[in-house]
């Protein structure tokens, strides 16, 4: 023990200690403690202005007794699946478009990735113009008139399709990275054995991307149900609660039902959703990536 304690005290230890104690407080002060604080809010009543009063297991009794909640809940589980299908697979296509060296691919990287950095204020903005039913740029392209963000049929749809947009840049970006350490010398064995490009893909570019493919999935999942920004510019959960999901409903019962012990419930519903979620990925992680032991 006392060897222990000296090699994390000596003088080279105690420089890196000092260097990393910042990130260390910060992760302390405002993710450790936040998450224990919402734990023990879940089970109380607080408006953020009475003295907060203990409620037990009343807060998620409410939540799963409220039909509201099952719609948020499926909103959620659509919009997540929908993101985390259609935000891998595109980028995996246009990656391997672009590996394999057409004319103008950096061009391609850079104009995919714009959305990513771009401030989803300004992606909000510009896409509700694009849905504009009477002056937007698509109903004047397709010459239909939908209201896309006004209809609860439509509004979820819409929706995917922003976020997929935006995500497809950052995703095709870490496949390309993926694809540099692949041999190039398998897509041309496979060409050689007379392969066309879609069994190279299947056969080739999916085996040997998938521990990618995997991780890709894993986090894309997890921010879709984390959704909030995009909600609350575009639609606000509506029309109907049709585009509602659950970090729009945290915020909506915290700040402006002023029902934090809901809210945080609600926060603590969605942890295990996610928890149990990438569990089972994890789980299934020898079945679907190659080569995993």
């Amino acid at each position: 023990m006392k060897a222990l304690l000296n090699k994390m005290f000596n003088k080279d230890s105690i420089c890196g200690w000092i260097f990393i104690l910042p990130a260390i407080l910060g992760i302390f002060i405002f993710i450790i403690i936040p998450i224990f604080c919402s734990l023990g809010l879940s089970f109380t009543k607080w408006d953020l202005l009475n003295p907060i009063q203990f409620a037990g297991f009343d807060n998620y009794k409410l939540i799963f007794s409220e039909p509201l909640f099952y719609k948020i809940l499926l909103n959620t589980v659509i919009f997540a699946f929908s993101v985390s299908i259609l935000g891998v697979i595109i980028p995996l296509i246009l990656a391997s478009i672009i590996n394999s060296k057409i004319r103008g691919s950096e061009f391609f990287k850079s104009a995919y990735f714009l959305p990513f950095i771009t401030p989803m204020v300004v992606i909000g903005i510009v896409w509700a113009w694009i849905f504009d039913p009477n002056i937007g740029f698509l109903s004047q392209i397709i010459h239909i008139h939908i209201n896309w963000l006004y209809d609860s049929k439509f509004a979820l749809p819409a929706l995917i399709i922003v976020n997929v947009w935006k995500l497809i840049g950052y995703n095709m970006i870490i496949f390309l990275s993926e694809f540099s350490n692949i041999s190039q010398s398998l897509f041309e064995s496979a060409k050689i054995d007379g392969a066309n490009p879609v069994q190279t893909f299947k056969n080739v570019t999916v085996p040997l991307l998938s521990p990618t493919i995997f991780f890709v999935v894993i986090i894309t999942a997890v921010s879709s149900f984390q959704v909030f920004d995009l909600i609350y510019l575009m639609t606000e959960g509506g029309p109907f609660d049709s585009t509602n999901v659950l970090v729009y409903a945290i915020y909506k019962n915290a700040f402006e039902y002023f029902n934090v012990g809901k809210a945080s419930a609600i926060a603590y519903v969605l942890f295990a959703i996610i928890l149990v979620l990438t569990l089972i990925q994890w789980h299934l992680r020898k079945k679907i990536v190659y080569n995993e032991e």
